[in-house]
């Protein structure tokens, strides 16, 4: 038996499938990582990208910050891949339960997947600094500069920076999905980027499947592995 085959039948048995996801679910619809050869972290900028979107440099220059991120961060144009619909497809037949991800490009959603659990947040909720007015991605990009609201205050995206947490409802509720799930497939991730990956630790099951090209310190402990694109793999199914 093949490993997509494989990969089928372990769907098949199981109920209570939950899909935790990084950057490599999002590359396939044209949206470049952080840390991959083309990413963010291998193009040249006067300061690295994590300095750039991080607290302390949005807080003191949110002017270059807001360049940045409407340049860089932003991707109107994406549209979801072979992943996000066959996760969507698997949740509307009652098979999946959740989708954990590290993604802020809100494409899981657009497939159709309705229980998303964004540990980065999303560029499509933006608030007000100052009143916690809410504003849409269209209003922050329309913006001349730093978004403002119309109390004054400024508008930034409802996205987890560097130095800062992550939300604490999302955290729990991605423990508590991983924790119930009798199948875990973990795809597009190198599973680096911290606490977000510790939290795969929490799954207790016996179908646990890695998809990714590269490999990850989990591969060891998963039941199987497939080294591969994710897209690939899912348009499959």
């Amino acid at each position: 038996m093949d490993a997509i085959e494989r990969l089928r039948k372990m769907i098949d048995e199981s109920k209570n499938v939950v899909f935790f996801g990084g950057a490599g679910v999002s590359t396939e619809s044209g949206i470049p990582d952080f840390r991959s050869v083309d990413g963010l972290y291998s193009q040249k900028y006067d300061l690295p990208p994590e300095t750039i979107i991080s607290h302390g440099y949005f807080v003191s220059h949110p002017e270059e910050f807001f360049r940045f991120y409407k340049d860089k961060m932003i991707f109107r144009d994406a549209k979801p891949n072979a992943c996000h619909l066959k996760l969507a497809e698997l949740e509307a037949k009652g098979k999946l339960k959740a989708v954990v991800t590290q993604n802020i490009d809100g494409l899981h959603q657009l497939a159709g997947s309705k229980n998303v659990l964004e540990l980065h947040g999303s560029v499509h909720r933006n608030y007000c600094m100052s009143c916690g007015k809410k504003y849409s991605l269209d209003y922050v990009l329309a913006a001349d500069g730093v978004p403002k609201c119309v109390c004054g205050g400024i508008v930034r995206p409802d996205v987890v920076l560097y130095e800062e947490m992550l939300d604490n409802d999302v955290i729990e509720a991605s423990i508590k999905a991983i924790s119930n799930a009798d199948m875990l497939i973990i795809g597009g991730t190198s599973l680096v980027v911290y606490p977000a990956a510790s939290l795969i630790n929490f799954y207790r099951g016996e179908r646990l499947v890695l998809v990714n090209k590269s490999a990850t310190g989990v591969d060891s402990r998963a039941d199987l592995v497939i080294s591969d694109s994710i897209g690939k793999v899912f348009s499959q199914l």
